[in-house]
């Protein structure tokens, strides 16, 4: 086996721990699920574990050292991201009183534009880089296979574990909210509510160092 036994429950016990804490991912997909639906909550799942995906990739080629040589593209990526969930959410507000529905051509969050959200969300914040090259080699064992192997293993398995909790809530929340949305004020409350989330997010992250 490429990969310490020991280390795989570890690392499969921590990762569930982490990601059913909620975070900027699972909030991202629950504004998305409750107010697109079900169907965007899950493709706005797809979307972040894309990008993270990439990131795998990434972190397990030894792209590393970008980040380390240029900081000021770990900035640049940072302040990015940011902009990005604050513009989200100010729209969201802002256009919370147009009457949008679930129809993608009446202003509605469609499947599409949930899934390109996710992706743009998770590959500009590089905190998720960072925390894979930061986390996942704490559960590798160069001694038992090719570290570039087990870092792939090790990450898939953290996307796949991802998926299922962020897949859950946005399913849930989808379900919910199509409840919720149905009714005018409350839906506008929803928007408003959404789109704070939104801004706090890109607050946090453009904050964070």
């Amino acid at each position: 086996m490429p990969i310490d036994a020991h280390l795989l429950a570890v690392f499969t016990v921590t990762t569930i721990v982490a990601l059913i804490t909620p975070g900027p991912d699972m909030l991202f997909v629950l504004g998305c699920g409750v107010r697109g639906g079900a169907r965007a909550g899950l493709l706005a799942t797809v979307g972040i574990i894309t990008g993270d995906a990439l990131y795998v990739v990434a972190a397990a080629a030894g792209l590393a050292v970008l980040l380390t040589a240029f900081p000021v593209v770990f900035t640049v990526l940072r302040f990015a991201g940011a902009a990005y969930l604050i513009y989200l959410g100010i729209q969201m507000i802002r256009n919370r009183k147009k009457g949008q529905t679930d129809d993608p051509a009446l202003g509605g969050m469609s499947g599409r534009r949930a899934f390109l959200n996710g992706v743009v969300s998770s590959m500009a914040n590089p905190q998720t880089f960072t925390f894979m090259i930061a986390f996942l080699p704490q559960f590798i064992n160069p001694a038992a296979g090719p570290v570039w192997l087990q870092f792939a293993i090790l990450g898939a398995i953290l996307i796949a574990l991802e998926f299922m909790a962020d897949a859950t809530v946005g399913v849930l929340a989808g379900r919910i909210g199509g409840w919720l949305r149905r009714r005018q004020a409350v839906r506008r409350r929803i928007d408003a509510a959404t789109g704070s989330v939104f801004i706090g997010l890109g607050i946090t992250l453009a904050v964070e160092r």
